[in-house]
């Protein structure tokens, strides 16, 4: 892996950098703060900096509040990314891949292997393929590390050169390229014509590694020369003008007409569809609309002109447009004709218990919840829908009895936690509740925040269970120990 020297004066570039960042957007309601490294003379951006920087970087763009929350959504996603992660050179690392639910046509590859994808962008692509090969694309700046190659660059480049470059990629990663290019001014033409180049050379080489991750995976490699081109061409369409994409990640002619040529050293054949895709493009698309009755005609007219790439995925957003516009029973109507063509597709059974429980009908949607959760209780979007029911429905014990379960298939996601956390809480359970809080946060890398958790449980915890006491007290002495070993490894490097 490749490591950069960061030293001391190119930090204090870099925290100049980003303090200009965030004064160029502060008439902006959202600031992504990027960590600071820290100031060493010779410390070396190592796999566990890497991923502090990631865990870090994550928790700002969560701030923004953009991050979408929807298990079903996120874990296409996520599924989608680890299919593509098999066939490239990161195979058996980890990576988040998420939604930012903003209309911009954008993605991004962060710090840590965390790649974000906005709901524009999945809107905008017309093929699973297309959206594959954008992820394919960001899969292939992280395995070759482009980031890191920043920082070494930045870290050869004059003062103002290594801000430039800083600031284009990093602003470029949260979002704002104009924040990046007003970060420009002042510097000269030589220097900014070296960044362009760089990143010229990053967008060719992910490109390359991108087709080849997409051909093995089994998407069509010519999806992602298409979907740049036809971005390109229609540019003038979108009200903001050039799609975000295309300002961070520059389309010439040229690359366009090189990808398409090392797509062409693979033979057509038909690639199948994954109605996955579709169900998930269009409840995104639901949830652009803030006027409820406006998505139900959108639907309508829809069907009635034909104007979709897939109907029953089509007929689908719209029943859950009728549901926003509690049109209950119709939404059930079209849901439950979805089940009975596709009894197994979880994308209607959650539709259809959620349909039931807007409605009023909460002990059908348990019972849908419930019966399906018994034939594929693996499924973990069905799992957390079916948790969020029992408990709206106090039925704690049950409720508890599934987080548990899930917990063991996947321990480290901390929005089981906090559904645990929650449960004792009403339980009146509160030692435990704390206790399993601090889970959540320690999944998420917050060891301070877990180490006040534990603390808040030891003071609230019956002295007189002594089994619990211990509980607590022994994690909270391995987390300080843990604390203690991260700061010291810091000060070292100081």
């Amino acid at each position: 892996m490749m490591t950069s020297v960061l030293k001391k004066p190119f930090i204090l570039i870099l925290l100049t950098s980003l303090a200009v960042i965030s004064s160029a957007r502060s008439q902006e309601a959202e600031t992504i703060q990027l960590p600071e490294l820290g100031s060493p003379s010779d410390q070396y951006l190592t796999p566990s900096d890497e991923a502090r920087l990631g865990r870090e970087f994550m928790r700002s763009v969560r701030k923004t509040g953009k991050v979408l929350d929807d298990p079903l959504i996120t874990e296409y996603i996520q599924q989608l990314g680890d299919k593509l992660l098999k066939q490239s050179e990161a195979v058996g690392q980890k990576f988040t891949f998420f939604v930012i639910e903003k209309p911009e046509i954008n993605a991004f590859a962060g710090p840590g292997g965390y790649i974000g994808i906005y709901s524009g962008l999945i809107l905008a692509t017309q093929s699973e393929s297309e959206l594959a090969s954008v992820i394919a694309h960001e899969i292939a700046h992280v395995t070759q590390k482009h980031l890191l190659r920043a920082f070494d660059a930045a870290n050869r480049m004059s003062g103002k050169t290594a801000a430039l470059l800083l600031a284009s990629i990093l602003v470029g990663v949260a979002g704002s390229p104009d924040a990046g290019l007003a970060m420009a001014t002042g510097v000269q033409a030589g220097a900014i014509q070296e960044q362009i180049n760089f990143t010229r050379s990053n967008e060719e080489e992910a490109d390359t590694v991108g087709i080849q991750i997409l051909a093995k995976s089994d998407f069509d490699p010519r999806a992602m020369p298409i979907f740049f081109e036809r971005l390109t061409h229609a540019s003038r369409l979108y009200e903001s003008g050039i799609p975000e994409i295309l300002r961070t990640h520059p389309v010439t002619s040229n690359r366009v007409a090189d990808a398409l040529g090392r797509a062409e050293k693979y033979s057509y054949r038909h690639f199948p569809g994954n109605l996955s895709y579709h169900l998930t493009r269009e409840a995104l698309r639901v949830r652009q609309f803030k006027d409820p009755g406006k998505a139900v005609e959108h639907f309508v007219s829809g069907l009635k002109e034909g104007r979709h790439l897939n109907q029953e995925a089509h007929e689908y957003g719209y029943a859950l447009a009728l549901s926003s516009d509690r049109k209950f029973q119709k939404a059930e109507n079209i849901i439950e004709e979805l089940l009975r063509e596709n009894p197994s597709q979880i994308e209607y059974i959650l539709a259809g218990a959620n349909i039931a429980g807007k409605s009023g009908n909460h002990e059908k949607g348990l019972k849908i919840l419930d019966t399906y959760y018994s034939l594929m209780p693996e499924n973990y979007p069905l799992a957390i829908a079916y948790i969020q029911a029992l408990t709206t429905a106090k039925k704690l014990g049950k409720a508890r009895e599934i987080t548990q379960q899930s917990i063991t298939l996947r321990n480290n996601e901390p929005r089981l936690y906090r559904l645990l956390s929650k449960i004792e809480e009403l339980d009146d359970n509160q030692a435990e509740s704390h206790r399993i809080l601090a889970e959540a946060f320690v999944a998420d890398g917050e060891l301070a925040a877990a180490v006040q958790q534990l603390e808040i449980a030891l003071n609230s915890a019956n002295k007189s269970d002594f089994y619990l006491t211990s509980r607590i007290e022994s994690r909270l002495n391995k987390l300080r120990d843990l604390q203690k070993t991260q700061s010291e490894s810091d000060n070292k490097k100081q």
